[in-house]
């Protein structure tokens, strides 16, 4: 799934602004509406998930819904059909993202977490960076045919499709023989203690400073870079990010998590203040390569803090609850994103992430304890 999107979403910006006209405002708004749709989803896929003690279900129907949004993107031209793709889209999305995380805890011992998530960010980010790959091949070999890469994009989103039908397993839930408790009620919702809100406060925060990706794209798009080659960009990123990843992951389970995550949350301030300075190409890859650096130390080792803190029972509730509140603040993020790239420039934009970052880096050494020493 993530070549199928990623085919469409390396090319989306900057068909939006090359073709449709749009404003680097409007790419924000599209985008950080699209993320919240789906973090605002995702909290009622991961309460139906629990209630009902199966994954596998909602996997397929998100899945199958991205599979099925896909032709809209071809079809869309006007601003209003794009922001309507891309609503039903992250609904997929939303609809798959926390049973699978949930599902992905449930089946991996607590003390090799780190590993597992990071391997499950490193497969992601693969189809992320071979997506873009193929984009721009294609664009090259069709003269920049926006809409006929993006046709050819459905046909990797309906095989995604058939390897969650038939090669997904969960394990028996119904086992336990305890009741069902509905887990958006005042007594369940008190069971998430503070560790998992200063978890979520401080990912909130770190979102302010990680806005849509389409940034990127659009800065490399400021500094010269032709619309065919601007998949490079994730593709640079996404390298960086499924090389990292599991490493780090597994590092993770070996070290102080916390000390990891303020490397990682350190990593993005140096690469928006890269991007801020940027004037060429290369400096926007090396800052991109940065960014992607700083996804791999810090996304699944965010996961891991959320799975760690929250009971078996609710987490796919705690996970829904997480994607809810870091997806607000994404919309929000690329929102000001946007309103900063137009009013004063890219600069600005990247200099916002890199305040953001660092107080979140200072919250994070200040409210989170470290490993105890033995």
């Amino acid at each position: 799934m993530d070549v199928s999107s990623e085919m469409i979403h390396s090319l989306l910006p900057v068909f939006l602004v090359s073709v449709l006209g749009a404003s680097a405002l409007s790419v924000g708004l599209i985008e950080g509406i699209a993320e919240a749709t789906a973090s605002i989803t995702k909290v009622f896929s991961g309460v139906v998930s629990d209630w009902a003690r199966r994954r596998k279900p909602l996997l397929l129907l998100g899945y199958g819904m991205a599979a099925l949004t896909k032709p809209v993107f071809p079809l869309a031209d006007t601003l209003a059909s794009v922001l309507l793709a891309r609503f039903l889209d992250r609904i997929g999305k939303g609809v798959r993202g926390a049973p699978r995380d949930a599902l992905v805890a449930e089946v991996t011992p607590p003390d090799l977490r780190g590993a597992a998530f990071g391997l499950r960010q490193s497969m992601d980010t693969v189809g992320a960076f071979a997506g873009p790959a193929l984009a721009m091949l294609l664009m090259v070999l069709s003269d920049d045919n926006f809409r006929l890469v993006f046709w050819i994009a459905v046909v990797p989103a309906l095989i995604a499709v058939a390897v969650i039908l038939f090669g997904v397993r969960e394990p028996d839930r119904e086992a336990s023989g305890e009741p069902r408790r509905f887990p958006i009620r005042r007594g369940q919702l008190r069971r998430l203690d503070g560790t998992f809100w200063r978890v979520v406060m401080l990912a909130s925060v770190l979102t302010l400073a990680r806005f849509s990706e389409a940034f990127l794209l659009l800065r490399a798009q400021s500094v010269g870079v032709q619309d065919a080659y601007a998949p490079l960009v994730l593709i640079v990123m996404n390298i960086v990010y499924a090389i990292s990843a599991y490493p780090l992951g597994r590092l993770a389970d070996r070290l102080d998590r916390r000390n990891l995550l303020a490397v990682g949350v350190g990593l993005l301030v140096v690469a928006d203040l890269v991007l801020a300075a940027a004037g060429s190409a290369p400096a926007v890859l090396a800052g991109v390569a940065l960014w992607g650096l700083h996804m791999g130390a810090t996304q699944g080792l965010l996961a891991v803090f959320v799975a760690d803190a929250t009971p078996a029972d609710l987490r796919g509730t705690g996970f829904g609850l997480y994607n809810l509140l870091t997806g607000i603040f994404l919309l929000a993020a690329s929102t000001v994103a946007g309103v900063l790239w137009t009013a004063v420039g890219p600069n600005a934009t990247f200099l916002a992430g890199a305040a953001f970052a660092l107080i979140t880096l200072v919250g994070l050494l200040t409210l989170v304890p470290g490993k105890a020493k033995s």
